[in-house]
């Protein structure tokens, strides 16, 4: 009997024990699994009531600009290529040994300047010699042309044939004809003696030396001395579409001058200003272009041959056309289209719009707007329809950046630290 009573008491006691195991483990699941489902229903429920909707009816800070009437100019633009306006092998013109070099690699010479010289001795003493048979020969026309004149006297007066006289004056007359040759050696001996200075035939920069001081030198070779470009003025050769040719032609007939600009590739810094000089006289059929010529004064030297440039020509000028900053543009499936703002309400609405000549911040339209409108130029890719906004101007929005990186609350404490309540 007193076994039955302990083992029942032991049942009893285990039982308890693993009950109590099995409650405790169990409950806090529990409990957070009620707490989970009460969050998961009540949040949705929070954040259509609470955030969402105060950001949705919450106006957009936006910046906006009123269209406005002025000029723009009609440009065609396209990729040039700077060439220099001459190019020019300096050779020398005689034969001889190349005695001294004036200049450096890369110069920049004048029109005129002496660049090299040959050996002048050979040349100087040519003309001597020319210089001395145009004496002689000089000389030996004078006494012909004495003797022609005893011998007319004498053929007055009966006393020598005529066939005399008749030789004399062919003696003269070929005497002439040997002081005349003679006076042209003495040209081309004088001609070739200054040929021995090299000078630049046009003002330009000098490339590198071909030749060193010493060397025989041959009007015959073909490298040359130095090569010299003409780089003030300078040309550029840039092509445009050949639709683009009537309104240029008609410029140039009319007698007005077409403006030419020269910029980086990049568009961003513009490098000289010039004018168009000439147009080819054919079509290019394989492109559809015509190659024009521009030049510029290049006074600056920032062009450089070779280089390449974008080119912009001003076919013409827009007056009072109606402008808006090219940054309120949008694109959409239908085309261009801005954000108008409706100054009583607040709200703005999309307007589809026709563009026409551009620069690089300014765009002309065509329709769809009137003059005096405001439009959105900040701000526009968090629009739509009806949506309210604020305006706001460029100081206010530079210095809401600034606040906004100085931390996760916008008070400029740095990221990760927070100030510690008092």
């Amino acid at each position: 009997m007193k076994k039955k009573i302990i083992w029942t008491t032991l049942a009893l006691i285990l039982a308890t024990t693993a009950g109590g195991v099995a409650y405790y483990g169990t409950a806090p699941a529990a409990e957070t699994k009620t707490a989970d489902k009460a969050l998961k229903a009540d949040g949705p429920q929070r954040g259509k009531g609470g955030r969402n909707r105060d950001q949705g009816n919450r106006p957009v800070p936006v910046l906006a600009a009123d269209t406005r009437l002025g000029d723009i100019d009609v440009t065609v633009n396209a990729i040039g290529t700077v060439t220099a306006f001459n190019t020019v092998t300096i050779k020398p013109r005689v034969d001889g040994q190349l005695q001294r070099v004036a200049f450096r690699d890369g110069q920049i010479v004048k029109s005129g300047e002496v660049l090299a010289e040959i050996d002048p001795r050979p040349f100087a003493a040519a003309l001597d010699q020319a210089s001395g048979q145009l004496k002689r020969d000089e000389a030996l026309l004078a006494n012909a042309r004495l003797d022609l004149e005893r011998y007319k006297g004498l053929l007055a007066k009966d006393s020598i044939a005529r066939q005399q006289v008749d030789a004399q004056e062919a003696q003269v007359r070929q005497l002439e004809g040997t002081v005349q040759t003679d006076r042209a050696l003495v040209d081309t001996a004088r001609l070739n003696l200054s040929f021995t200075k090299v000078s630049a035939p046009v003002s330009g920069t000098l490339g590198l030396r071909q030749v060193d001081a010493g060397n025989m030198v041959r009007a015959a070779d073909t490298g040359g001395l130095v090569i010299i470009t003409q780089t003030q003025p300078i040309s550029v050769f840039f092509s445009i579409p050949a639709g683009n040719l009537p309104a240029v032609r008609e410029r140039i007939q009319a007698g007005k001058g077409l403006s030419v600009e020269a910029w980086d590739r990049d568009g961003r810094r513009k490098l000289a200003a010039g004018r168009l000089l000439s147009t080819d006289n054919l079509i290019d059929t394989s492109t559809g272009t015509i190659k024009l010529k521009a030049q510029f004064d290049n006074k600056d030297n920032a062009l450089f041959p070779n280089q390449f440039v974008s080119a912009r020509l001003r076919v013409d000028t827009r007056h009072d056309a109606l402008l808006i900053p090219s940054a309120a543009i949008l694109k959409g499936a239908q085309g261009n289209f801005v954000y108008v703002l409706n100054e009583q309400d607040k709200t703005v609405s999309s307007r589809q719009v026709v563009t026409g000549p551009a620069t690089a911040d300014t765009v002309s339209i065509e329709s769809g707007l009137s003059a005096g409108e405001k439009i959105v130029v900040d701000g526009v890719d968090r629009l739509r329809d009806g949506a309210p906004v604020e305006l706001s101007t460029p100081e206010s929005r530079q210095g809401g950046e600034r606040r906004g990186k100085g931390g996760p609350g916008g008070n400029g404490e740095p990221r990760g630290e927070r100030k510690k309540p008092a």
